[in-house]
């Protein structure tokens, strides 16, 4: 049964991000620069919350984790690889905040042993029946200093729209990733 279910959900995850890139098309960068390192499904992140976001802001322990790869790099042949995770204290969060903007830093640690620290603007939109969150910004320390950072997260919304309509809750978040860093 929980074969079937992770079976059904990577399906499902992998419609959504081709509707996504259909609907949104391909990511790209508004200067024409020199690509450092782009890191593609099934690179992936998951957001598990303890207790399940609800309606209802509440105090939330947030646990991240984040997998990157493939990756290629021109600049950097060896790295093929990153992660990322953090644990976080959610003071009074609620599903409604799940769809908000606004600052995001965060560091990569790469299988080279390099980090890159980014620090981005979050987005979150549903897009029909995924949840697309976008982060736009710059590397501003370690590898890739400088650069340009764009992170597309595309994951089912059904646990968030039920939620936000007061019909469930949410106790994770899967999603797919895409990474781009961008010198100009």
């Amino acid at each position: 049964m929980i074969k079937s279910f992770r079976t059904a959900m990577a399906v499902l995850t992998t419609a959504v991000c081709t509707l996504t890139l259909l609907v949104a098309g391909p990511a790209g960068t508004a200067s024409a620069g020199v690509l450092d390192v782009t890191c593609t499904p099934p690179s992936s992140q998951n957001h598990a919350y303890t207790p399940p976001l609800t309606l209802a802001p509440q105090d939330v322990t947030a646990h991240l984790t984040a997998q990157y790869g493939p990756c290629v790099s021109l600049s950097n042949p060896a790295l093929t690889s990153g992660t990322r995770t953090s644990t976080t204290v959610l003071p009074g969060y609620g599903c409604l905040d799940l769809l908000n903007s606004g600052p995001s830093t965060f560091t990569i640690t790469w299988n080279t042993g390099q980090t890159s620290t980014l620090s981005t603007n979050r987005t979150a939109t549903v897009v029909g029946a995924a949840l697309v969150v976008t982060h736009t910004g710059t590397v501003t320390s370690g590898l890739f200093t400088g650069s340009t950072v764009l992170q597309v997260l595309t994951g089912p919304a059904t646990d968030v729209l039920l939620c936000t309509a007061g019909l469930g809750t949410v106790p994770s978040i899967y999603s797919l990733a895409t990474l781009e860093i961008t010198s100009l």
